[in-house]
């Protein structure tokens, strides 16, 4: 079997690749004319590692920030350290207030966001949701690194969307890359990228909500693995759905 994260493309696919980067340095070049300021919201996912690349050679007047939920992996943590380094420039990180964990713990346990949807929303909703809204303050735009192929909640991902909730623009640049496109930049261009995705974590969130997926399986099923598809978003970007599912 080949390893997705060293993906061979052929002539024609280096050439389409060639031209979806230069569409998405054109984007990110205006969104850093027009929209400013505009932030990409970071995971530390491959996605945004090219995004990350692209921002530090072509817009380097876009900021950078990432949700530390305080239960990412130890290895989350020292990528951060190392894409400093690399770039020699600082990821603002943003923690949920105290407060807002405290009030989840206490109503649904430690480790509660296994048990219900409402409960897993809501405990996203105190460590992600609520962090997003104090880094998108003031802000004209912000960028992420969603791509169609990656969910079902994706399939008609726009390049470029306006964001009702925090009022701004939002954009998706590699919305039309595949997985391959992904890799090939990251490989080609020597980026650093998290060591967990060549231990099949395609997708990567918090510690415990993130697993290895099997062979053949979808990238995004170790996510919230004992929920079903189509309830497999943070509330960051989360289309309305029914609460209340069980585990």
């Amino acid at each position: 079997m080949s390893d997705p994260t060293r993906p061979r493309l052929d002539a024609a696919e280096l050439a389409a690749l060639d031209k979806k980067t230069e569409a998405a340095i054109a984007l990110l070049e205006r969104i850093a004319r027009e929209h400013a300021p505009a932030v990409l919201a970071s995971s530390l996912g491959a996605e945004d590692m090219v995004l990350t690349d692209l921002i530090a050679r072509h817009a380097p007047s876009i900021g950078l920030f990432v949700l530390d939920t305080g239960r990412l992996h130890e290895e989350t943590y020292a990528l951060i350290a190392r894409v400093e380094a690399h770039y020699g420039l600082r990821l603002q990180l943003f923690a949920p207030q105290a407060e807002d964990v405290e009030a989840f713990v206490a109503r649904h346990g430690i480790n509660g966001f296994y048990d219900s949807l409402e409960a897993r929303l809501a405990c996203c909703d105190a460590r992600k949701v609520r962090p997003l809204a104090r880094a998108l303050a003031g802000k004209r735009a912000w960028i992420t690194g969603m791509r169609r192929e990656q969910s079902p909640t994706r399939s008609d991902l726009p390049p470029e969307q306006w964001d009702e909730a925090h009022g701004l623009a939002k954009f998706n640049p590699l919305a039309d890359w595949s997985a391959r496109d992904v890799w090939a930049y990251l490989r080609h261009h020597g980026v650093p990228f998290h060591p967990l995705h060549e231990r099949f974590y395609p997708s990567i969130g918090c510690a415990p909500c993130t697993r290895a997926v099997a062979v053949g399986e979808d990238p995004r099923a170790g996510r919230w693995w004992w929920e079903r598809p189509e309830h497999k978003e943070c509330g960051l970007h989360r289309r309305p759905v029914l609460t209340g599912e069980t585990r």
